[in-house]
């Protein structure tokens, strides 16, 4: 959205707007009536309805449990660029190739399955199309691209690399399926960001604490957190793109 629309505020207030929405809300993620819940994260709905009959059976039978054409209009409607070459600030999208696994940076052709390929979680959605490819989340490969930003810098630029992980909340232990793999992914992509972090010249942190990335419960904190990192950084990043 900000390769297309360089403007903080105006992007900000946008996507307040689509998670306070009824079509985030209803996200076509599997649901089934009568099923308690302890809060409303999509996460949580998938994880409560794990529990019935319909989603075992999509599960045995397929891979993946919720429609991919649903995360590409929640793109499409953040994001109106429509093809990389209308942004205005040139963008690698990494992803990853579904099934050899190989990671990849995409910068041409139409926006909105990239970036809904570099969102799609495997198990939850299907892998996307492009170009004849099939492609998943990139940060299966790459929580953090410093190094493929250091691959298609130039001379002279600086590559910051913003982390916004998490650690696995200790209080919240899994007592399902679903909960215990979400609980290895955080732990593989914990000490891959570790390490991929390093290829950085700048590295900016928020205080994330234990909000996982599937969390949207409170946006408006999660921002300002992001906000008073990068103005903490701000001088040292100054003096670095000064030299």
């Amino acid at each position: 959205m900000y390769a297309h629309t360089p403007d903080a505020g105006r992007i900000r207030n946008r996507v307040i707007r689509y998670l306070e929405s009824e079509e985030f809300s209803q996200l076509n993620i599997p649901l089934v009536e009568g099923v308690e819940m302890e809060d409303t994260t999509w996460l949580s709905r998938l994880a409560a309805v794990t529990r019935q009959s319909i989603l075992y059976t999509r599960a045995a039978t397929d891979i993946a449990v919720a429609d991919i054409d649903s995360l590409i209009d929640m793109v499409e409607e953040l994001c109106t660029a429509g093809d990389f070459s209308n942004l205005n600030i040139p963008m690698h999208i990494t992803s990853v190739q579904f099934p050899t696994g190989e990671c990849h940076l995409i910068s041409k052709g139409g926006l909105s399955r990239a970036i809904a390929a570099s969102m799609a979680v495997p198990g939850v959605f299907n892998p996307v199309e492009i170009d004849g490819g099939h492609f998943l989340d990139g940060a299966l490969a790459s929580e953090v691209p410093a190094r493929e930003g250091q691959m298609v810098a130039s001379g002279g630029q600086v590559v910051v690399a913003v982390n916004v992980g998490s650690r696995p909340d200790p209080m919240n232990v899994p007592t399902h399926l679903i909960g215990m793999i979400d609980w290895a992914t955080q732990v593989k992509a914990l000490y891959l960001r570790q390490y991929e972090k390093q290829h950085a010249d700048l590295l900016i942190e928020p205080l994330v604490g234990f909000t996982q990335w599937h969390d949207f419960s409170n946006p408006e904190q999660e921002i300002q957190r992001g906000r008073d990192a990068a103005l903490e950084k701000m001088p040292e990043l100054l003096k670095m793109i000064s030299r």
